[in-house]
């Protein structure tokens, strides 16, 4: 089954209505209807809380989080071993820490899609699968 690794730049997408935000619901229709997996990293998550509570307040935070995700999809801790792993691609390929734990979910299994709006992983892109929602 295929599983989607969402970004918080896709999230956040979804969340505020913009571009792509149509595709991240058809793949959390999926998720639900149980034709695919959803999963995101724990630092992907806290970028996005944190993304939200700087906005929005840890009221309006703490609402939204509580409902966005179908309690189907995964958030996926940092491990010790996930760790050490983005901190390679983060220097190997020069992207963010948090990136790093997004894409390296990506690497775990072929049936693994990043979705991203993050067009910063172009240039690794061969390595994975890779959903580049469109730009704004």
């Amino acid at each position: 089954m295929k599983v989607f690794v969402l970004d918080s730049s896709a999230v956040l997408r979804f969340i505020d209505n913009e571009a792509g935000a149509d595709r991240v619901r058809e793949i959390l229709q999926a998720l639900v209807n149980g034709s695919a997996g959803v999963c995101i990293s724990a630092v992907q998550w806290g970028e996005v809380a944190g993304n939200l509570r700087s906005r929005l307040g840890p009221r309006q935070e703490s609402r939204i989080l509580s409902s966005l995700l179908p309690m189907e999809a995964e958030i996926i801790p940092a491990s010790a071993e996930r760790a050490a792993h983005a901190a390679e691609l983060r220097i190997d390929h020069k992207i963010s820490y948090a990136d790093a734990f997004a894409f390296q979910l990506a690497l775990d299994s072929p049936d693994h899609v990043l979705v991203t709006a993050d067009h910063d992983f172009q240039p690794m892109a061969y390595l994975a699968n890779v959903e580049f929602l469109p730009e704004k």
